[in-house]
């Protein structure tokens, strides 16, 4: 079958028996055999183990003894009862040193040592009986039998002691019983064609289910506490509890069971030709031991024995541990497992945990050599297994610093992933596939804890030679990658950048740089980042390593002035500032040979970090002055980007107040740079020639406007007006006629016509200009003149209304006259008054003069001043 669970070894032959006698029952107590044969006669012999060899095998897996183990019989002595009728039945009772004999209808109770009769002892009237193996009377110094009487529908409960026995209850049964067994207040009882339960304490009887009666004899087994193993109907060993249910599947076992014994978790049974081995777990049959003509086939304390008429053998199990370690060699992972679990409640505790748990794992390299991955993770879960047992498997996935030796004894037989998949490099890919899963999922748990670094580098190995975009995951999160191995099998694969990541995180940024800067300089081909160079610069940006930054910086910036600047300009500003390292006059200085960066540097402090310092503000200035010259002088330059920088230049100029104006007005003036020059005239309050370069040399008359109004943003009206009147002029007396300064003046007006006084501007209008065209002008002015004189005289409404309110008060106050005595004080001082003289306050006191004007009386009473109806 598919289990060696069990040997048949031989105990006893005929040697030990008369000829012609027969056995009829047995009873095994310890080394003591009971016989019962056909003569009324009562064998005992002493049973005696013996291990021939000592054969040590592997740890958890100790099967020498069993496997060598044979029994010796001994006689010891024999009972002739003179009864001339077989022995039907025999039963130990060891703690009291008693054997109960059943003959001819009659228990006899005799000492199990000498087989002497005890006096006065007998149980007439028995056809069959049973001890009660979980007895409800708790004394441990009696025994309850069990036994159906001769009278019908009867069975009896005795209490038997050494020396005498007592009947405690006599129950009657719904018809006569043939077999029985006890658990407890629960009889189990074969009937006529039925079994039944019955509880002799309520007297409540459940019928389980019928068996055919055509059966040579029905079987009732107590195999767990209110449970029992019972012969059923069609071939089967049917389970029962007291509660007439079933909580496990039946056995199917022969049509012809002539007797049934249980050695956890195996059911064995006896027919004609064989004793056959069912599995109490998954109810198959497991083996089958060729033995003819038996008749009895019992089990005494955890001892298996089947007898023939005249011979007596003993079934001896093979250990769990040699079991489950044949399934599993047999790669029958399922059975191994179902049979290992089951053995739990046979097993010390903590035995067993040991033992399972290897179990487990070995079962998980069995699922896993045939590519059952699913399987085999949960196994490798729940057995906790040392997840380097795994990566070993793997040629070089192992640090190469790693000290870890395999399992012994081996949970498996396999050198490696070659010899495992037979070099089939598909079945190879797999096996790396689960691993580079397996681990992924297992690294942040605890099944990793101790194991990090090793989890870590085989996963990284397998990342790099998968060319997996989780490679560069794991490295820029925590990690615990073995450095030097990591990093020849990065160099070996061509992951470079994700070496530079590996330098990183262990804080080698030196060698992480060096490596980048080589693939960008085309050194090393790596083309994982096409935006190596801006990554770089970000890397160097962020760094706190001075040294390392300078070490760079003149390379980042003959790649790319425009993206190199950026470690400086990028840098916040509290650094540079804190930092002599990166100080930006250290900076500045540095960038003096890269003009375009030091352009972008510049205006980084002045117009993002709004650094209020001439030098920054001058240099910055004469840098904008120089390009735009340069870029002018320059046929094919780019008009746009000319544009866009003069553009930039004249903000700066506009908005700041910090350059040296004379300095740049110098540098400029030999230059076409009207604007720019008109702006720094206008720094200068010089707004005539400002505004005569704007109108006369550029004709820019927008540009003229614009001036007027920027440079009086932030002043007041009658500067501005100013502005507007002195470009008005500028456009009244042009050198020669000239139609565009006309136009240029009425719409001047027209657009802005607040930002006149037309008192003013009138007298200097040409006389031929009609009302019509300045119409917009005049209506401006009419209604900024009649708003400003209805503001004026509401002004004066509310002054005139708020006097009226402090002549209403000061009557109020005039209405109730003030007597000053020499018993009057000041209210502040507490000094008397000395002369007539004195200040009421709004809260009713009076007050020297003097103390009503110093600040502390202000401070004091006064602080209701703010409301005019409160003051003096």
């Amino acid at each position: 079958m598919s289990v060696q669970a069990f040997r048949l070894v031989c105990a006893s032959e005929k040697e030990h028996l008369p000829p012609g006698i027969q056995i009829e029952c047995l009873e095994c107590c310890g080394h003591d055999l009971y016989i019962g044969t056909n003569d009324s006669c009562i064998h005992h012999l002493l049973l005696v183990e013996e291990n021939n060899t000592a054969v040590s095998g592997l740890a958890l897996v100790q099967t020498s003894d069993h496997l060598n183990t044979n029994f010796t019989t001994t006689r010891q002595r024999q009972r002739q009862l003179g009864l001339k009728k077989p022995i039907c039945e025999l039963r130990a009772a060891s703690a009291l040193g008693r054997l109960l004999v059943l003959c001819d209808n009659t228990i006899t109770l005799l000492c199990s040592d000498s087989l002497e009769p005890v006096p006065g002892t007998k149980i007439r009237g028995v056809l069959s009986f049973t001890l009660n193996e979980n007895p409800v009377s708790g004394d441990p110094f009696s025994v309850e039998v069990c036994l159906i009487s001769s009278k019908r529908r009867t069975v009896q409960i005795f209490s038997v002691s050494q020396e005498r026995v007592q009947l405690v209850r006599e129950v009657s049964t719904p018809e006569q019983p043939c077999a029985l067994a006890a658990d407890g207040h629960f009889l189990c009882l074969a009937l006529s064609s039925r079994y039944v339960t019955l509880n002799y304490n309520t007297g409540h009887c459940q019928d389980l289910f019928p068996y055919p009666s055509e059966q040579k004899r029905p079987i009732i087994k107590r195999i767990s506490r209110q449970e029992f193993l019972l012969a059923g109907p069609g071939g089967l060993g049917m389970f029962a509890t007291v509660a007439g249910i079933s909580q496990r599947a039946p056995v199917h076992w022969s049509e012809n069971v002539i007797g049934a014994a249980v050695s956890f978790p195996y059911v064995l049974a006896l027919d004609e030709e064989f004793v056959t081995v069912h599995s109490m777990l998954d109810q198959q049959q497991k083996q089958s031991l060729p033995f003819k003509e038996g008749i009895i086939l019992q089990d005494f304390e955890g001892r298996v024995i089947v007898a023939t008429s005249n011979g007596v053998y003993v079934v001896i199990p093979l250990p769990l541990e040699k079991q489950i370690q044949d399934l599993l060699s047999n790669q029958r992972v399922e059975e191994a497992l179902v049979l290992a679990k089951g053995a739990r409640h046979n097993i010390p505790k903590e035995k067993f945990q040991v033992m399972y748990r290897r179990i487990l794992q070995q079962a998980g390299f069995i699922q896993f050599a045939q590519l059952q991955f699913l399987e085999a993770k949960e196994l490798f879960r729940t057995s906790h297994l040392d997840i380097r047992e795994l990566i070993s498997l793997y040629p070089l996935l192992l640090p190469s610093s790693s000290a870890f030796i395999r399992a012994h004894p081996p949970l498996h037989e396999y050198a490696d992933l070659n010899q495992l998949t037979r070099g089939d490099q598909e079945k190879v890919a797999k096996c790396k596939r689960f691993l580079m899963s397996y681990l992924s999922e297992i690294r942040s748990t605890e099944v990793a804890n101790g194991y990090q670094e090793d989890v870590d580098t085989a996963l990284l190995k397998l990342y790099a030679e998968a060319d997996h975009e989780s490679l560069l995951d794991l490295l820029v999160s925590d990690n615990s990658c073995e450095v030097a191995d990591s990093a020849t099998w990065l160099e070996k694969h061509k992951k470079y950048f994700a070496l530079g990541l590996l330098y990183h995180y262990n804080k080698q940024d030196s060698a992480a740089v060096q490596v980048w800067v080589r693939i960008v300089n085309g050194e090393l081909e790596d083309n994982t980042r096409p935006d190596l160079f801006e990554y770089i610069v970000d890397f160097l940006t962020f760094s706190k390593d001075q040294q390392l930054v300078w070490q760079y910086a003149d390379w980042v910036l003959q790649k790319s002035e425009q993206v190199g600047v950026e470690i400086f300009t990028k840098r916040s500003l509290e650094e540079q500032l804190q930092n002599e390292g990166f100080c930006p006059d250290k900076i500045v200085d540095h960038l003096c040979k890269y003009t375009k960066a030091l352009l972008i540097y510049l205006e980084h402090l002045v117009m993002e970090k709004n650094i209020q310092k001439e030098k920054y503000h001058t240099h910055l200035a004469v840098l904008y002055l120089e390009e735009v010259l340069r870029l002018k002088s320059v046929e094919s330059s780019d008009q746009s980007g000319l544009e866009d920088l003069r553009q930039r230049f004249q903000n700066l100029l506009q908005q700041s107040d910090l350059y040296r104006v004379l300095f740049l007005i110098d540098k400029i003036k030999d230059t076409d740079l009207h604007m720019e020059r008109a702006i720094l005239h206008g720094k200068l309050e010089e707004h005539d020639q400002a505004l005569n370069i704007l109108v006369h040399q550029l004709k820019d008359f927008a540009a003229a406007e614009n001036y007027c109004i920027w440079n009086s943003r932030g002043k007041d009206a009658s500067y501005r007006k100013r502005l507007f009147q002195l470009l008005l002029s500028s456009y009244l007396t042009p050198s020669k006629p000239d139609n565009s300064l006309t136009m240029a003046a009425v719409d001047l007006l027209n657009n802005h016509p607040t930002d006149f006084d037309a008192s003013k501007v009138l007298p200097q209008l040409p006389e031929n200009w009609s009302v019509q065209l300045l119409s917009p002008f005049l209506t401006g002015a009419m209604r900024e003149h009649v708003h400003a004189v209805r503001m004026s005289q509401v002004a004066v409404g509310l002054a005139k209304a708020e006097n009226l309110i402090y002549m209403k008060e000061k009557l109020k106050m005039m209405e109730k006259p003030i007597v000053l005595t020499e018993k009057k004080y000041c209210h502040v001082c507490r000094k008397p008054f000395q002369e007539p003289v004195f200040v009421r306050t709004p809260t009713g006191h009076i007050v020297h003069t003097h103390c009503a004007t110093s600040q502390r009386v202000n401070s004091s009473i006064d602080g209701h001043t703010s409301n005019p109806s409160k003051r003096t």
